[in-house]
């Protein structure tokens, strides 16, 4: 077992002994989410703490239950007309916001129009949508200039971007900084006069708010918030993270892979269990910079990318992750094996060959690393050592994960504060479709990090959307994957579970793929 260094104990020390406003009569939840917390707006970032973050304080329209299917959360009752081209729904009672205002379609409204900026499913919609409309303070309506299938899917995806619901007053005034304000009807509310961005964030029970009467099912059902408070900590690594919570200063820590678990598989008072879903790695290349603006240079990428060599070397375990062909993930009812990418070992050769071709001139291949974050965990070296042996000249940059996060927003050359490679993470649900798989964005210049963009899989995507049944939609999933492995969007890196370890006074986390504290009981 690694030690931690007196310094690295005493910042630990330093974190856990802050005040924070919590009485003695109070129940409090410390927690350790999955990364540093620095950006507060669900629908600025893809980062998962922040969309964490999201589903303490907002709440959505719809929800999806353990097997995926939306359900109804904030709506009561709905109907779609026989065309498929109305949609009238109806708010339950009981609704109101942290300042304690009503919730009304006014603020749906307004929340979905900032939703279909943002979101790549939103903007699909967006671009056969009629109008949405506040009929009364309780009714609106969805209308389409023509069917769009998953529309009730997609109001209730759970990630990249849910479709959180705001005050009206506040997306309003929300400019490219995101909102300024962290107001929602969720079950828990935000203590910003507590936050401390990247050490700690607090949250209170909010006493306004109405669960649904059905029992929690995954994102689904009734959200019963029964600690009054919530306490995000931050710690410098990872064992210092496991010592806080086996001599009990923490009650959770929200995400940990296998290779963690001995260090707490016999610690007195300290449980474990799986989360629910499979996590897969990604490799993201910049496409609007050399050398791999070039389809050629991400060709000799792939080439070397081994998903088998990067699951044993970071996860070890082999049961506990799998080699996975699809870019939808493999428990994704569109799964194929068309044109798959990683699944060989690395093809040094080949590699060599497609660099040549491209004229590839000794450009430096600059690697993003976020240290701070355990399941980039090792994936950034690994990258680095297999291109060096194809005659890549790499430099990897290290930098804490809010660092990273900024950083791989720049589209500038690697000279100037760019990057070339950079990595992501995902659940199932988030890869599971080509509409709101976020890497195979085809917005170019104005999309998703990394830039990729091509015309035919945007035209894809429309037929895709235009589907009326699941087999016509594996059918044209599977051009997606053909031509986006083609032109080398994004290389999965193998799909691994991922556990979530808690003190034995508290009760086990409800079973989802997204951490959700709502449910937890702390004795």
């Amino acid at each position: 077992m690694k030690y931690a260094s007196l310094k690295t104990l005493a910042l630990a020390a330093t974190i856990l002994a802050t005040p924070l406003a919590a009485s003695a009569q109070e129940t409090v939840l410390k927690m350790v989410p999955n990364a540093t917390l620095r950006l507060l707006d669900p629908l600025n970032t893809t980062a998962y703490v922040t969309r964490n973050h999201g589903y303490m304080v907002f709440d959505t329209l719809f929800s999806v239950d353990e097997n995926s299917k939306p359900q109804p959360q904030m709506v009561d009752t709905w109907s779609i007309s026989d065309d498929r081209l109305v949609y009238n729904f109806t708010l339950r009672d009981g609704l109101k916001f942290h300042d304690d205002a009503a919730v009304t379609t006014d603020d749906v409204v307004a929340s979905l129009q900032r939703w279909m900026k943002k979101d790549a499913t939103g903007q699909q919609i967006a671009l056969i949508l009629a109008s949405v409309e506040a009929v009364d303070a309780k009714t609106f309506t969805i209308k389409l200039k023509e069917p769009f299938g998953p529309l009730i899917d997609t109001l209730a995806k759970p990630s990249s971007f849910p479709a959180f619901i705001m005050p009206k007053r506040i997306v309003e005034t929300a400019g490219e900084q995101g909102i300024q304000e962290i107001v929602g009807s969720g079950p828990y509310r935000f203590l910003a006069e507590e936050f401390r961005p990247g050490v700690s964030a607090a949250y209170a029970r909010f006493d306004g708010y109405v669960p649904r009467s059905e029992p929690a099912n995954s994102l689904s059902g009734g959200k019963v918030a029964k600690v009054d408070r919530v306490e995000w900590l931050t710690f410098p690594d990872l064992q210092t993270t496991v010592n806080a919570l086996t001599s009990g200063e923490i009650d959770l820590i929200e995400t940990m892979s296998a290779d963690l678990l001995p260090n707490i598989q016999d610690a007195p008072g300290v449980k474990y269990g799986m989360r629910a879903g499979t996590f897969t790695p990604v490799l993201r290349i910049n496409w609007l910079q050399k050398p791999f603006d070039n389809v050629k240079m991400r060709q000799a990428v792939a080439a070397m990318i081994s998903q088998e060599e990067f699951m044993a070397a970071t996860i070890g375990d082999p049961e506990t992750y799998k080699l996975c062909p699809s870019l939808y993930g493999c428990e994704s009812p569109l799964t194929t094996d068309v044109n798959p990418l990683g699944m060989q070992a690395p093809d040094l050769e080949k590699a060599k060959a497609l660099m040549a071709e491209a004229g590839y001139n000794g450009e430096e291949v600059v690697i993003l690393d976020a240290s701070d974050v355990p399941s980039f965990a090792g994936l950034a070296t690994i990258t680095a050592q297999y291109l060096r042996q194809s005659g890549m000249n790499v430099k990897v940059q290290t930098m804490d994960f809010s660092t990273y996060l900024a950083q791989r927003t720049s589209k500038a050359p690697v000279a100037e504060g760019g990057w070339s490679i950079a990595f992501g993470g995902w659940y199932g649900s988030d890869l599971s479709s080509p509409l709101s798989n976020l890497n195979l964005d085809t917005k170019g210049n104005d999309g998703y990090v990394g830039w990729s963009s091509d015309e035919e899989i945007s035209k894809l995507k429309v037929d895709f959307a235009r589907a009326a049944t699941l087999e016509e939609q594996k059918v044209v999933a599977a051009k997606i994957q053909e031509r986006a492995n083609e032109l080398i969007f994004f290389v999965p890196l193998g799909t691994y579970y991922q556990y979530t370890a808690y003190r034995d006074n508290v009760t086990p986390p409800i079973s989802s793929a997204i951490p959700v504290v709502w449910g937890i009981e702390k004795k």
